[in-house]
């Protein structure tokens, strides 16, 4: 029956959103407007969040395996942290199956990140790793590899063009459904969406991706911004050497560029590299989060990065935060090598072992003396001794 009621609110809507996608899409945000906001807001500081008991965002949000309390557990261990943010993957099969409950479960979520003093940012897509994402149970870890469950959205999906009325009906359902949330902090319309996949799934990857996401992302924003939220829209830039508005920058980097409220982006790179990158980006004139960063091994740490994100006030969210199924302790390169014999020599990414426990006390040292002072003021407790 839940199926059937689906299925028949999928084509209501339909229906009802028969009109071209922007058409009644009010233009981006002024930079004003967006520096207006930021000023409101705490110091954006916070991880990539999937509970330690999930694969994917899948088993995260399905009803089967959706966990309130160890949700309710982990993101306490945030709040002492101080954190105020945590991203968050969404998925559009989730809201295919069961729109409804999904969007219940988002409400609990929310009604839990907010008793712990957590905005998340919603991830609506997502270009990295496997194409081809199923409902159901998911599998277990590949032992001693990085994130071997994570899955795309839409995935090959978008090689069926016949699907995008469905994908405009998820956005707008679930920007809709949320557009006045004060618990929301932005929206990431789709994450790394140029991303040709990563781990081992070449040969399954969507035909012409790149393609298909150049023509379907400027239409996300819009499907997005239709529905008016009070929230920002943004979507990070990942690879490249220059992002400044000289830069000749792809169809894809072109439109997150242009049409985020919020200027965000990824960097594992060393002190420096994130330095560079800022200056780059503040040319924009737009407040700024760095939605990914922290990868111990390629010089991306908390005791180098955190700080620096701090003073020139830019929003942090590193990668990983408590350690558990998708197994981001491990490095990248684990897909060549699996980790099967002996663990790398120190994590990849993660903050805390699965008791709550930090993997480095010094870390949660430093992130609580940044959340702690001023927007743009770096305590002394928070700088290497």
């Amino acid at each position: 029956m839940k199926y059937a009621l689906s299925c028949l609110l999928l084509a209501v809507m339909v229906a009802a959103t028969a009109a071209p996608a922007h058409a009644d899409a009010p233009a981006r945000w002024p930079k004003a407007q967006a520096q207006a906001w930021y000023a409101k807001q705490p110091w954006p500081v916070g991880s990539n969040y999937i509970p330690s008991n999930a694969i994917n965002e899948l088993e995260m949000w399905q009803a089967a395996t959706f966990d309130p309390k160890r949700i309710d557990q982990e993101l306490g261990w945030a709040e002492s942290l101080g954190m105020t943010t945590m991203r968050v993957f969404l998925h559009d099969l989730l809201w295919k199956q069961d729109a409804t409950g999904f969007k219940q479960r988002i409400n609990t979520f929310l009604d839990i990140a907010a008793k712990h003093h957590i905005k998340p940012i919603f991830v609506l897509f997502d270009s990295c790793w496997d194409p081809e994402p199923k409902l159901g149970p998911q599998h277990p870890p590949i032992p001693g590899v990085h994130n071997s469950g994570w899955v795309q959205s839409p995935g090959v999906a978008m090689d069926d063009r016949s699907q995008y009325p469905r994908f405009e009906l998820y956005v707008k359902d679930i920007v809709g459904s949320f557009a006045s949330d004060n618990r929301i902090l932005a929206w990431d319309v789709w994450n790394e969406p140029d991303n040709p996949g990563g781990g081992n799934y070449d040969a399954r990857e969507p035909k012409d991706k790149f393609e298909r996401v150049a023509e379907l992302l400027p239409q996300v924003f819009a499907w997005a911004r239709s529905e008016h939220p009070t929230q920002p829209l943004t979507s990070g830039l990942w690879h490249d050497a220059d992002w400044s508005p000289s830069a000749h920058l792809n169809a894809v980097e072109r439109t997150q560029v242009e049409q985020s409220d919020i200027i965000s982006f990824h960097d594992y790179g060393w002190p420096e590299d994130f330095k560079r990158r800022v200056a780059q980006l503040k040319l924009y004139g737009r407040p700024l989060i760095c939605t990914e960063y922290m990868a111990r091994g390629a010089g991306s740490t908390i005791d180098g990065v955190l700080p620096l994100g701090k003073k020139l006030d830019v929003g942090m969210v590193n990668w990983g935060f408590v350690l558990g199924k998708t197994q981001t302790n491990l490095p990248w390169d684990s897909w060549q090598r699996p980790y099967t014999l002996q663990p790398p020599t120190i994590w990849f990414h993660d903050l805390l072992h699965e008791d709550g426990t930090p993997y480095r006390e010094r870390e949660a040292q430093i992130i609580r003396a940044l959340s702690h002072s001023p927007k743009g003021v770096v305590p002394a407790a928070a700088l290497s001794p």
